[in-house]
């Protein structure tokens, strides 16, 4: 099972655009390509696994332990052609100081072979030193290759290609241009992503026919081919379930689409029948027992989303009758009361007693961690501290009345820089995004409540009490 890592020598390299063509270059060879994204990152992976046609999976230290990581990475790779895992920031950037957590240490976890992509505007001789200090810097990591990206021209690239061929034995894999008909464009939290974006299918095509002429895709896959086989664990059946499955609705349109593939498959593994809904068009919820709204990004569609009356009746009409309900950052921002952005304001669903307000800098970035407190309203919360991630520009503003609140914060912002998860009935509403992993089995939780608030109604009939 071949696979390579794709980093870089810092963030804004364009190795994303760069991975995401390379996986639609393969994928047009006929191969099967399986992406990784190291990190929590959902936009990303949208792309990557859009560009594969394969779910993209995501490894990160901070939510996983090292076995977990080697298993995930070894059940999903099997069955593929090669392994393609796009790094975050640069390979030896991370948390850490002695590196434990950065894209260097996860290549050395999963023997993958590098493939540095350079960003080389106003840059000439001085790439020698900065290969040969990278690949100094840990003999355990194997630069195998580099890509040269933003080349200013033939003459350009054929200095920098003369140069790393003498000082080094790095070969060069490939050289892009600087190409703007190229880039995805961005926003406050990075690219935008590609369930979003209508010409998505048109850009990822573009790019594989850029990096299929720009870049050895036979060198390439002869890099990854020397990777050393991964040994995939025995199949473990899930658990089985005894009670009837339950149904739960899950936003899934051009507003709210992240959501991590593992989450949904450990939903379904836990009885859960997931049936997506569109909050953009669709005018009431579909017959279900319970409501899921993930993040997103609600404020560029706000107008769309105020507009659709209909549907925002239904969901309160959902929460308000007792509907167990789950909703992260951009679904907390969909049930406060009003959205604001700059000078525009739009009515959203109403069930949170406040205001959504988004700011000009991050209200929260990075790994949080939280400790359940009594409120929590889903089984099993008790003493266990969990490992979530957040990015949020919004905050909430006119908070009002006894909220309880399901989480106390010990590391990361949440609502408040103290609390997050907001308990209203049977709902729980929190800014942090949670991975189902070892350790943190939310997605159990989460169908345990939803089983336990639908009680002796047959399958589907909580939903059909408030379709609105």
């Amino acid at each position: 099972m071949a696979h390579l890592m794709i980093s870089a020598a810092h963030k804004s390299s364009g190795k994303t655009t760069l991975t995401i063509g390379l996986c639609a270059a393969l994928r047009r060879q006929g191969l099967r390509v399986q992406p990784f994204k190291k990190g929590p990152d959902y936009i990303d992976p949208l792309w990557l696994g859009a560009a594969a046609g394969r779910p993209c999976y995501n490894l990160d230290f901070y939510t996983q332990d090292r076995a977990e990581i080697r298993d995930v990475f070894a059940r999903h790779l099997a069955g593929s052609d090669l392994g393609l895992i796009e790094g975050n920031k640069g390979l030896y950037d991370g948390l850490d100081l002695d590196g434990s957590n950065s894209n260097a240490a996860l290549a050395a976890l999963l023997h993958a072979p590098v493939v540095l992509v350079l960003d080389t505007r106003g840059m000439t001789r001085g790439v020698a030193p900065l290969i040969l200090g990278y690949q100094a810097f840990d003999p355990g990591v194997r630069i195998g290759g580099v890509i040269l990206n933003h080349v200013g021209g033939s003459r350009h690239e054929g200095k920098l290609r003369r140069v790393i061929e003498h000082y080094t034995e790095v070969r060069v894999l490939g050289a892009l241009g600087h190409n703007p008909s190229l880039e995805i464009e961005e926003r406050h939290l990075g690219l935008m992503p590609s369930n979003e974006a209508s010409r998505s299918d048109a850009l990822i095509e573009r790019l594989g026919a850029a990096i299929a002429a720009a870049v050895d895709l036979g060198a390439v896959r002869d890099l990854a081919a020397q990777a050393p086989a991964v040994a995939v664990p025995p199949a473990v059946a899930p658990p089985p379930v005894s009670a009837a499955p339950v149904r739960i609705a899950y936003a899934n349109d051009e507003a709210f689409g992240f959501y991590y593939p593992g989450d949904l498959e450990a939903l379904r593994a836990a009885g859960a029948v997931l049936v997506a809904f569109d909050a953009l068009n669709d005018p009431a919820l579909p017959a279900v027992d319970g409501l899921l709204i993930g993040g997103g990004f609600p404020e560029t569609r706000m107008r769309q989303l105020e507009a659709n009356t209909a549907l925002r009746e239904a969901v309160r009409a959902f929460v308000e009758g007792g509907g167990p309900a789950y909703a992260e950052c951009g679904g907390l921002m969909y049930l406060a009361r009003s959205l604001t952005w700059g000078d525009e304001q739009c009515k959203m669903v109403g069930v949170l007693p406040a205001d959504v307000v988004m700011h000009d800098r991050p209200q929260g970035r990075g790994y949080v961690r939280l400790r359940p407190t009594a409120e929590h309203p889903w089984p099993s919360a008790a003493g266990v501290v969990v490992p979530a991630h957040e990015f949020h520009y919004s905050g909430l503003s006119g908070l009002a009345g006894q909220v309880r609140f399901a989480y106390e914060v010990e590391r990361g912002h949440g609502i408040d820089g103290r609390h997050d998860g907001i308990v209203y009935k049977n709902l729980l509403a929190n800014y942090s995004h949670m991975r189902d992993t070892g350790q943190n089995r939310w997605a159990a939780r989460f169908v345990a409540h939803v089983r336990a608030c639908r009680g002796d109604r047959g399958p589907g009939q909580q939903g059909q009490l408030h379709r609105g």
